[in-house]
């Protein structure tokens, strides 16, 4: 039973262990992933269904809840085309 759970934990937790520092998009945007995975604390945030890519990540989901609405409701973080887009 506790070899289990040992092994749970760490399939549970490998994707912060291997997540890449910055992440190269589309259009010319790059993501600190390592950056937000330390200020939000809780992957779950952003990947509701676990580690790894966010189903359906888009435009729509970029400039809407997930990247610009979540700095607007912070008031933190870029929010203007030109600050992601460069």
């Amino acid at each position: 039973m506790k070899k289990i759970i040992v092994v749970l934990s760490l399939v549970a937790f490998a994707g912060t262990a291997f997540a890449a520092d910055v992440i190269e998009m589309k259009k010319g945007v790059k993501f600190a992933h390592k950056a937000h995975q330390e200020k939000v604390g809780d992957c779950k945030v952003c990947h509701e269904k676990g580690p790894g890519k966010i189903e359906g990540f888009g435009k729509d989901l970029a400039h809407g809840k997930s990247c610009k609405g979540c700095h607007a409701e912070m008031k933190k973080g870029p929010v203007g085309c030109k600050d992601c887009h460069k």
